[in-house]
This record gives structure tokens, sequence and C-alpha cells, in this order.
């Protein structure tokens, strides 16, 4: 008999041999069984071939699916892969004296249902356009959906939890992203945004991890085209102000702008304010606040391996 492991409530049921748990069972596709390797145990049987019914070739029409089974299935939705879909019809019998469809499809799908798919299609847009991988993806879809079941942001626009949502898989899974770059993908503004990320951490009683500096170096050094010694003395210049105590108050990404600004006029590769400031998406002034406020130590600050183009008694004062 197969054993269920129960996860969360999002995790579908694993399927396991209950003497060997931990083995890789193998499918035998003509009899649509799960049988464990180690003892032979048959764990699961009429398992669906989820395959096509004929091989399909490059040169058949668009409009031909062999596939018999319909779409994967959706966990994150109740028995949205339940439906029945009806195709569009190509004789005369299809039709009625007035030239419309005798058989049409109705809206089966709930309203919730709807509402998630749309959500779900608005994440996988806003990942796209920043090309985050599927694993950002499918833990945003987790996020919105324990969101949405409790009702909590009742009355905020469901763009607005699917940003917020995005943000926070951003920062759980390590790669963090700023709220003006969500923004950017989205419809919604920057302060709602903000809004619905405080109220989904207080609703889910989750946590994020604080953002540093160095979440965000190696990317905007990328974006701006410099080389990896740059990267890696604004990376030190950035942490070391931190450690210093030099940029008390300030967000790490003005800090990070501020050591890439120092690093770049040190080097050959030299970027100006505003070019920074557009791929960190911060302001010029913003930068020349936090820059004013390492300069006094720049000689403490860059690493001492770091190849001089610019002496430090040379670098812009502002």
């Amino acid at each position: 008999m197969a054993s269920t492991s129960r996860g969360d409530a999002l995790a579908l049921p694993k399927v396991q041999c209950p003497n060997h748990p931990d083995a890789m069972l193998v499918e035998d596709y003509r009899a649509g069984d799960m049988i464990c390797p180690e003892c032979g145990l048959v764990v699961g049987d009429r398992v669906i071939d989820v395959g096509s019914e004929w091989r399909t070739f490059t040169n058949e029409k668009a409009t031909k699916d062999p596939s018999r089974v319909g779409d994967a299935q959706n966990p994150l939705l109740n028995g949205g892969d339940l439906t029945t879909m009806i195709s569009k019809g190509t004789g005369a019998a299809s039709f009625d004296e007035f030239g419309n469809s005798k058989y049409q499809n109705r809206r089966t799908m709930s309203s919730s249902d709807r509402a998630m798919l749309n959500a779900f299609k608005e994440i996988t847009t806003m990942a796209d356009r920043i090309n985050l991988p599927r694993n950002i993806i499918d833990r945003t879809n987790n996020l919105f959906k324990q969101v949405y079941e409790q009702k909590s942001l009742k009355g905020r626009a469901n763009d607005a939890i699917a940003s917020a949502c995005l943000y926070i898989a951003c920062r759980q899974e390590g790669v963090p992203r700023t709220f003006k770059e969500i923004c950017a993908v989205s419809r919604i503004s920057k302060k709602e945004i903000g809004r619905c990320f405080k109220l989904i951490l207080k609703a889910l009683e989750t946590s994020v991890d604080l953002i540093t500096t160095g979440d965000f170096m190696s990317r905007f050094c990328s974006n701006l085209g410099l080389p990896k010694q740059v990267q890696m003395a604004a990376t030190y210049i950035a942490r070391k102000a931190v450690e210093l105590d030099l940029v008390p108050g300030r967000s790490p990404i003005s800090v990070a702008a501020a050591a890439i600004y120092m690093a770049s006029q040190a080097s050959a590769e030299k970027k100006t304010q505003k070019e920074i400031g557009d791929i960190a998406g911060v302001a010029d002034v913003t930068i020349r606040q936090s820059y004013r406020l390492i300069y006094p130590r720049a000689a403490d600050l860059f690493p001492p391996d770091f190849k001089f183009h610019t002496p430090v008694d040379k670098l812009p004062q502002l």
C-alpha cells in the first residue's frame, strides 16, 4: 500500500514505498504501475500516461493536439484540469440555421480560480520581463494563493498583491530586486507595492532577509559593462563603508551606487552618476550624498591590490 507524506497544504502527495521511502520508484508504462526497485512492491497502479496518443510531427497543423489528457495539472487551482473543452466545429452539422455554433463551452471555472489564473499569468509576464527563473514564479504563485485564500488583503488590487508577492519571492530566493524594478514591469505604483509587501508579511507571519549591498553589486556592474576588477573593488568599498559605519541610515542600493561610482572613477572605466543612477534606480543627488559620506575615508576603503588609474587624491570631491 502506498504511503503518503503530508507536507504543507500546497504540496502534492508524495507516493513512496513504505519499506524503502528513499528509493526512486520505477514506472511501468505498459501496465501503469509504480514499482519499488528494492523490494518489487507495486506502490501505485493505474498511473495515467500524460504523453501523446501518437507521435507529433512538425509538419502537422498547429490545431491538432494528439494529447488525450489535456494540460498538465495545476495544483494551485481547485479542479482546474477536470473541465471539458469543445473544439470549434468545422462541418455543417456543427451550426444551426442561423450560423451559430450548436455546441459551446460553458464557464465551468469558478470566479476565484479565474482570478488566480489571471494573477498567475500576470506574475509570469512580470517575471519574464526581468528574466526571473521558474522557481521564483512558482514561489510567487504559492504566496499569492495563500494570501488570496486568507482574504487578508481584501480591497487591494490583485495586481498589487501579485507584484508584492514577486518582490517577496525574489528576496526569499536570494536574488532580491528593488521596488523600482518590480514597479517598472507592473502597472502598480511603488507606494502601493510597499503597502502590500508589509501587509503580506504580517498576514502570512513570514519574514525576509535584510538586503545588503552585495545583493545588487554584481548585477549593477554587469549592466554597466564594468570589468571584474571594478566590481570587486566596489563590493569591497561598500562592505568597508558599512563596517566603518560611514553611511548610517542609507539604503544598501544608494551605498552600492556610490561605491560603484567611486571604484569606476579610480579605474579606466569611468561611469557618470546618471549612468549609474539609471541602472540602480536612484537619483543623482542620492548618489552624491552617499559618496560625500565615504569620500573622506576613500584611502581606507579600496582593496590593497587595486590598480589605480586615477589616484585617490584626484577623485572628484563633488
